[in-house]
């Protein structure tokens, strides 16, 4: 997904003293990964999920549900709805040259926002991708420790089976965005500042790549080929995503050799389709490691609110 508005800046006073000058200019709305992208990544993380994660969210009918919502939060970007629209566009990407600029990245998205607020910048010009991601994942661990709670107690879980399919798709939709280099950096769409590779500086490679390209040519056995091992995230979650994300963005600079190498033309080239996959594959990995980690999390006691109070 690109940005919404269309004004280049310079950041404030904060991040020009750590020398950086970057630029968010903000083109019109695309979908990030395209339709065909985020359902990919969705139906794979769901299908490989292992088998101890309970069978309502392994079922036929839930990973077509899971793969359904993978766009999902795309799909809350007209302007029909235009306050869910403005509110929710920084909660896909993250430009972490300037984020990192203002510091270690805080765990809670309000002190993030407060010390983006205090360098004289706008909290929805550098992003706030890792703090919806945690919120959403969070979201999933509880109502899988409310599944567990009705189950044990022989109650109807179908409401709350519904809710945890929701937050899985829902979740998936910014894992996937989070494999994708491009909303990593000031870099998203169009090479800013020095250029001494001479990368395209217009304003179509963001889309170009993520979904023509993607819709076109990539495909999910060799996709789900590509996918990592099932494993549970060890550590904070937070932590670990925020390195998921450092980890993609290692790959920016490729991706804008690949597209000048006419990689992300027509049927792009052998290095392109690789890496897309490879992409693509990355964020299905990390949705199904997520879930799976929500679920064994799920089985620890929420801390009382009121202990030692």
């Amino acid at each position: 997904m690109l940005r919404l508005n269309v004004f280049p800046r310079v950041v404030g006073t904060a991040l020009a003293a750590a020398g950086l000058v970057w630029f968010a200019a903000q083109p019109p709305a695309a979908h990030a990964w395209g339709n065909e992208g985020h359902r990919l990544i969705n139906r794979l993380a769901a299908s490989t999920l292992p088998v101890s994660v309970p069978a309502f969210l392994r079922s036929e009918a839930a990973v077509n549900e899971i793969e359904y919502l993978g766009p999902e939060p795309d799909r809350w970007r007209s302007p029909a709805e235009a306050e869910l629209a403005a509110a929710q566009a920084p909660e896909h990407f993250i430009d972490l040259e300037p984020a990192d600029a203002l510091g270690l990245l805080p765990r809670r998205r309000l002190d993030f926002e407060a010390r983006v607020f205090a360098a004289g910048e706008r909290p929805e010009k550098i992003g706030l991708q890792p703090w919806e991601t945690t919120e959403v994942w969070e979201r999933l661990k509880a109502a899988l420790r409310e599944y567990r709670s009705l189950a044990a107690a022989g109650k109807d879980t179908r409401g709350v089976e519904a809710a945890a399919l929701f937050y899985a798709g829902w979740l998936g939709h910014y894992v996937g965005d989070g494999s994708q280099p491009l909303h990593t950096t000031i870099q998203y769409n169009g090479w800013v500042g020095a250029n001494p590779n001479g990368y395209t500086t217009g304003r179509q490679i963001h889309w170009q790549f993520e979904g023509p390209f993607v819709a076109a040519n990539e495909h999910e056995p060799e996709v789900r080929a590509k996918m990592t091992e099932a494993k549970a995230i060890e550590g904070d979650i937070f932590d670990a995503y925020v390195a998921y994300l450092r980890h993609t963005k290692t790959y920016v600079e490729r991706v804008y050799q690949l597209e000048k190498a006419g990689g992300f033309e027509g049927a792009g080239t052998a290095e392109s389709r690789e890496f897309t996959a490879e992409r693509l594959a990355a964020g299905a990995s990390m949705l199904r490691d997520m879930i799976y980690t929500a679920w064994l999390e799920s089985a620890k006691p929420a801390p009382d609110p009121y202990a030692g109070k």
